[in-house]
């Protein structure tokens, strides 16, 4: 007889990770009053379990332990059981994520953590077996033993709880730093990022490797500042090798998250969005430094996959793909010889094999995962060809598997709208929108960002973190959610010179500096002061898979301080530069994005200010195209530009952005250029420009 299927409270949350819980025999809580209530209440200690949609392991320890009745039973006696998606409040996932790393020296997800009833730590680890395997004892026992230990021991778990909550607290608070500002901070950095180097495959260190954009766009910086081609060629090799490998999707664009192997080959198949945007700035910066047509085919591609796949109907970006369909980890990517040869014929197929790699002992698991070992000219060459024939035959065989691969069962794709996330993709697709002059990039960047900031904020101008579907936007916004979408505003408003989006850039700034400012040290809390009280309040040191908060504070910051003359923007910028010194100095492979504000900072920062009959909305005339496109192919990452129509401006504007004010059409269209606080005479027309630019 079939058990009747369970249902906890779940059920009514709209996170899709939580919601797969919703039928385990565990009686899950959201994090809330409520659980926090009923754990002092009954005093008993809280089992927190954190993951996120697109996680593997967290799908494993969910099969095998927490839809394990047994299991169930154990946690709903002994414990207060509350599962967090980590990307809804990753308030709580840095906290506590910090004890376990001080707990173990390692961390990941899922993550498993136990707490006293007044939230300190004083267990925990990530995944645990269904039974005892490689030095872990099995989850079921773990359980029986703590639960034995809360009863019988309950002093010394109090005494380690605070001991640890200490320590925790002590890991989290970041000294002022020593350290003057200055380039020797990026040399450094580029001779830590050289020695860390790959030099067979690119990228940084041994397997897993992870893509790093931060890190490629600052060795761009680090080529543009001092003119060392061995940092361009860490970056190119590092793209090359990523964009022709397993890691990136062949047939639908877009990267995965991380490749398991060194070679790139084998990904871990899960997309997140957030890999995408940072990817795609890395590739368009590499785009304008070298005029590499593959970096924009690349751009191009992941763009196109992420409208395609990872955008809602009402202009919002969706968060994350799954690594698994049909309950198998890349199911879904993967190719046999036979199922290309059915579907390209043979003569087309054997061409597609020996380009991508398709053999029937397989890559990986007896399975082959699409990838190249040369570019397109190398494999003409080879296959004794014109180029130009193998890229019409490979395309048509791709866009042939690809409709056949969309046929399959899809990985779960989780549709929550985060704001932060959705603040990096807005920004891509706007600086991809103005370089290669795509209006339809720039579209969906306007798109996105008028939904986020009409859905996502609430009457007094704060930011929501999350929106699912119909449900209504929940959640404080954090540091990140705040800055990532300041600068993508800053870059949306360079991109198409409407002040509407440098205006909310701004009233975001104002927010972020009463909610998140620390006037006593410098640099921004993680959580505004209005937010709940945890047993900690960290200040997000360290770039992860994103950007710190800090980090992209003092990006946004130093972009608007530019544009806006706003000196109190560029005092926080630099005081949370100052107060980061020593990780700068100390760590930079965990501070790529700092060390980018940092580049800017340092300068000289180049301000350009485009008048003419069609600057707004980048349409009309060829003479204007032609200026905005010398400005924006170029790689010159220190520099703001802003734009006007005519001659004149609304008295609000100008004041909004000074370096606009007085400033008339010469002619057609005419450039002002000004650099470290003095300026050129007006020039007129591209050819003026270019010459210009040529002599600087």
């Amino acid at each position: 007889m079939t058990q009747p299927q369970v249902t906890n409270r779940l059920i009514h949350e709209t996170s899709p990770y939580l919601r797969q819980h919703a039928h385990n025999p565990v009686d899950w809580h959201a994090w809330g009053e409520e659980a926090l209530r009923k754990a002092r209440e009954l005093d008993r200690p809280i089992f927190l379990s954190i993951g996120y949609s697109a996680c593997h392991w967290c799908h494993v320890m969910e099969h095998e332990s927490f839809e394990d009745p047994e299991v169930g039973k154990i946690l709903n006696e002994h414990f207060i059981s509350i599962k967090v998606d980590r990307e809804e409040r990753p308030d709580l996932d840095q906290i506590y994520m910090t004890a376990v790393q001080i707990l173990t020296q390692r961390g990941g997800w899922p993550m498993s953590m136990f707490l006293t009833p007044d939230l300190k730590p004083f267990y925990g680890g990530t995944y645990f077996p269904p039974a005892d395997r490689h030095g872990l004892p099995s989850f079921q026992r773990l359980l029986l033993h703590l639960a034995r230990a809360w009863k019988e021991q309950r002093a010394v778990i109090d005494e380690q709880s605070g001991h640890l909550t200490e320590h925790l607290q002590a890991a989290l608070h970041l000294e002022p730093g020593q350290q003057s500002l200055g380039d020797h901070l990026l040399k450094q950095a580029g001779q830590q990022l050289a020695r860390r180097f790959d030099p067979t495959y690119g990228g940084f260190g041994q397997a897993p490797k992870f893509p790093h954009p931060m890190e490629i766009r600052l060795l761009l910086r680090l080529w543009q500042r001092f003119g060392d081609d061995n940092c361009l060629d860490m970056a190119r090799k590092t793209l090359d090798h990523m964009a022709r490998g397993g890691m990136y999707d062949q047939l639908g664009g877009g990267f995965h998250r991380y490749s398991t192997d060194d070679r790139w080959l084998v990904p871990h198949f899960e997309k997140m969005l957030y890999d995408n945007a940072l990817l795609t700035s890395a590739y368009v910066e590499a785009f304008q430094a070298t005029r590499e047509p593959f970096y924009q085919q690349v751009v191009a591609e992941t763009l196109g996959y992420v409208l395609r796949e990872m955008t809602s109907p009402a202009g919002p970006f969706y968060s994350t793909q799954d690594a698994d369909s049909e309950g198998v980890e890349g199911k879904f990517f993967v190719w046999s010889p036979a199922e290309v040869a059915a579907i390209l014929g043979m003569d087309e197929a054997r061409l597609f094999a020996a380009v991508y790699d398709v053999t029937e002992e397989g890559n990986w698991e007896e399975h082959n995962i699409l990838h190249r070992r040369h570019g397109d000219e190398q494999d003409a060459k080879l296959l004794g060809m014109p180029v130009d024939e193998l890229r019409r035959r490979l395309q048509t065989s791709k866009d042939k598997l690809l409709a056949a691969r969309n046929r399959r069962v899809r990985p779960g794709r989780d549709e929550k709208i985060l704001t932060a996330w959705n603040g990096l993709m807005i920004g891509a697709f706007a600086q991809a929108g103005q370089v290669f002059e795509e209006p339809n990039y720039i579209q969906a960047a306007e798109r996105a960002a008028d939904w986020i900031l009409k859905n996502m904020r609430t009457a007094d101008g704060r930011l929501l973190r999350t929106a699912f579907a119909d449900s209504a936007p929940k959640l404080n916004g954090y540091l990140e959610d705040y800055t990532y979408l300041m600068d993508a505003l800053v870059t949306l408003y360079e991109t198409t010179f409407e002040p509407r989006w440098l205006t909310e850039a701004v009233e975001l700034a104002r927010v972020l500096m009463d909610q998140f400012w620390d006037e006593a040290e410098g640099g921004f809390f993680y959580t505004g002061k209005d937010h709940e009280q945890l047993i900690a309040r960290t200040k997000d040191p360290h770039d992860q898979a994103t950007p710190s908060g800090n980090s992209m504070a003092a990006t946004a910051l130093l972009r608007l301080a530019k544009l806006t003359g706003r000196a109190d923007f560029f005092d926080k910028a630099e005081r949370t530069l100052t107060l980061f010194g020593n990780l700068l100095h100390t760590a930079p492979m965990a501070a790529g994005q700092m060390l980018l504000a940092l580049d800017f900072q340092l300068g000289p920062v180049r301000e350009y200010a485009v008048v003419g009959d069609a600057v707004v909305g980048n349409g009309g005339n060829v003479e204007t195209r032609q200026v905005l496109r010398l400005i924006r192919q170029r790689f010159e990452p220190r520099k703001v530009v802003c734009g006007k129509r005519g001659t004149t401006l609304a008295e609000d504007v100008e004041a909004l952005v000074p370096l606009l004010a007085n400033r008339a059409a010469q002619g057609i269209v005419t450039t002002y250029i000004c650099e470290n606080q003095v300026c050129l005479a007006p020039v007129v027309g591209a050819r003026a420009l270019e010459q210009a630019l040529e002599t600087r």
